[in-house]
């Protein structure tokens, strides 16, 4: 890598950990070029990102933005994934080192809040963002239609006490 292209690495790493949802930084040491392609297939699925950083440039990348905290977690051989929803990169990542034992979390970060390993296995585990969006939905229209039936109710039963009265006079 010449000057140039670390310049624009380390534009384009500051403009991730400043703007995405999470970042997630873990070894890979061990892992296949198909294991890792698999990783990132299955990321690119969920909306986010995998990359091999090297560590140096990472932690120029990380000076002035919100997740400067995680500078310690670069050490060794290191990748980070990254997505716009806060639990996509998390939830990927930690599904992934669970059926590979090559793949270690070390931690991440989620704004200006870093996380260790606990706390992104603590962040995988949360809905994402379309499944709250969705249970969301699900409680507003859920009283909704109770509110429908309440209101319908009331006009059933006169109905149903008119009809008894007419067939009480049909059948006299």
């Amino acid at each position: 890598m010449d000057r140039a292209e670390k310049r624009e690495f380390v534009a384009n790493l500051n403009q991730v950990f400043e703007s995405t949802g999470s970042v997630v930084v873990a070894h890979y040491a061990g892992l296949t070029v198909a294991q890792m392609n698999d990783l990132r297939s299955k990321m690119r699925q969920a909306g986010g990102t995998v990359k091999v950083a090297k560590n140096r440039l990472a932690k120029i990348a990380l000076q002035g933005t919100k997740s400067e905290g995680m500078q310690a977690l670069f050490q060794g051989q290191t990748l980070i994934a990254y997505s716009d929803d806060p639990v996509a990169a998390a939830k990927v990542a930690h599904d992934f080192a669970k059926g590979n034992d090559n793949l270690v979390i070390l931690g991440g970060a989620m704004g200006a809040t870093v996380l260790d390993a606990e706390g992104v296995k603590a962040l995988a585990s949360l809905p994402s963002l379309d499944e709250l969006r969705a249970r969301i939905v699900g409680m507003i229209s859920t009283p909704a239609t109770r509110i429908a039936q309440v209101v319908n109710a009331p006009a059933g039963q006169l109905a149903r006490v008119v009809g008894a009265y007419a067939r009480k006079d049909e059948a006299a």
